[in-house]
């Protein structure tokens, strides 16, 4: 972790795709049923970063595999970013890594109508959650740079 000078706070490493966004890319990939319900899921989520075990939790047709593929899938595009705990941050027991949307992704949306966060706030709120989701929710994320 390197701390923030502003704040004196955790920040956590991104990992960000290194080609430049696409909107014609990431909107052919984001509206794959599968890869749209994920999305969804990431917008409605408390913190907008959920992690695997709870996307999975989210998407019980489809195996953690699986979503980690979709996940890569939407990261190349540069729709999804990974928010990682360094090493020395991460406590036993409980993920490290969280998904977000990018910036550029959350525009591209935002401009087009899709996926509005309240919407999916709702959705995602209305499921019930075992309490290990409910503590995995919970738990802080790593801070975007």
């Amino acid at each position: 972790m390197r701390p923030n000078t502003e704040t004196g706070a955790a920040v956590a490493r991104t990992r960000e795709p290194t080609n430049e966004f696409n909107t014609w890319a990431a909107l052919q990939k984001a509206t794959d049923k599968k890869r749209a319900d994920i999305i969804a899921d990431i917008v409605g989520h408390p913190h907008s970063s959920p992690s695997v075990e709870e996307l999975d939790y989210m998407n019980p047709q489809l195996s953690d595999d699986a979503i980690r593929r979709h996940l890569k899938t939407l990261q190349s595009v540069g729709v999804v970013q990974v928010l990682e705990f360094e090493p020395g941050a991460r406590t036993g027991g409980f993920p490290y890594q969280f998904f977000g949307l990018t910036d550029d992704a959350r525009s591209l949306f935002d401009d087009n109508g899709l996926f509005p966060p309240e919407a999916w706030t709702r959705q995602y709120d209305s499921v019930e959650k075992t309490p290990r989701i409910r503590d995995i929710e919970q738990m802080p994320r790593p801070i975007r740079d």
